[in-house]
């Protein structure tokens, strides 16, 4: 799908516009062409960037090879950006994947490819056709709602992770089981993931807000350095939730490890507490040698008792004594 806008001050904003017509609203001075492309073979791509709008066959090679991390490239009459957007899929395990944006902005123009469509995106154009201010205000202000709208997808992926890792730390201490060590990691894939996209976009909007590029205003950078801000801040939460996930991992090995200890003194105290009860079954059970007197006595009821009284004191001697070592 291509679809196009073009906003000139004081017009009716045109849309769904051809391919010949995007080479004459380049040619001139006034008005902004906003041309978004989604899952449109790799062949027709190329044809419409290179031979309408004249970008470099390098810049179209990078755009094409959805293999990159977010990055920003000056190529004089247009710069190239590379975001990474937020979409739904369900074939993750936490239901999220990162897709590549790519833009080409010039000084009347932006061009947005998506390999698969981006919410982000598709919300601004919305935007942009019920409010057509951000067009009025030029190309900077444009590609700061692209960008605005893609960073503002990733809090509320954070917030979940933090519901899930919040829950996943209870679970540890009341049922630690290893599927709620496999959430735990999966938690953790998921902020490695957000980490590779986060971390080098805030490095590209930093340059936008700091660079001097023909493109944009200077309050077009204000608003850049106010994104930057947000990533900032972004980048700041994803670094807690990383060492709250080593943590939460920390802590079920410590608490599986007490377990154990725990289960461990229990069987070690039961075997200790047989031991001379063993000893005693296993001496007078031995038959090793005949009788040389007759001990009729041995087998009276008072030596039975006698026998049985001293089974049953031992341990409790025993558990005595190992309390006054605070054993137990």
């Amino acid at each position: 799908m291509i679809r196009s806008m073009h906003f000139v001050e004081g017009r009716e904003l045109r849309t769904d516009l051809e391919q010949e017509q995007f080479r004459e609203l380049l040619t001139k001075d006034e008005g902004l062409l906003w041309v978004d492309i989604q899952n449109e073979p790799r062949e027709t791509v190329e044809r419409l960037l290179r031979e309408v709008f004249g970008f470099h066959p390098l810049a179209i090679d990078d755009a094409l090879h959805e293999t990159h991390i977010p990055k920003l490239d000056d190529w004089g009459a247009y710069l190239y950006v590379v975001l990474h957007g937020v979409v739904s899929n369900q074939q993750e395990a936490d239901g999220f994947d990162t897709s590549e944006i790519d833009i080409f902005a010039g000084s009347r123009y932006i061009v947005t490819y998506q390999n698969r469509p981006v919410p982000a995106v598709d919300r601004v154009w919305e935007l942009v056709q019920r409010d057509q201010r951000s067009l009025g205000r030029g190309v900077g202000r444009l590609l700061y709602r692209i960008i605005d709208e893609t960073e503002a997808d990733y809090m509320p992926l954070l917030d979940s992770i933090d519901e899930v890792l919040s829950r996943s730390e209870d679970e540890i201490f009341a049922r630690p089981d290893p599927s709620v060590l496999a959430e735990v990691f999966a938690l953790k894939r998921s902020l490695l993931r957000l980490r590779r996209a986060i971390a080098p976009q805030r490095e590209v909007i930093n340059k936008l807000a700091r660079g001097d590029f023909g493109q944009f205003s200077a309050e077009d950078q204000m608003y850049f350095r106010d994104v930057y801000y947000h990533l900032v801040r972004l980048n700041d939460i994803l670094e807690s939730l990383r060492d709250l996930v080593g943590s939460a991992l920390e802590i079920y090995l410590s608490v599986v490890s007490n377990r154990l200890n725990e289960v461990l003194k229990t069987l070690t105290i039961i075997t200790t507490l047989f031991m001379p009860l063993s000893f005693i079954a296993g001496f007078f059970g031995m038959n090793f040698f005949g009788a040389t007197t007759e001990f009729l006595s041995w087998t009276e009821r008072s030596s039975f008792m006698g026998v049985l009284g001293v089974m049953v004191v031992t341990p409790i001697i025993m558990v005595l004594w190992m309390r006054r070592r605070t054993w137990v």
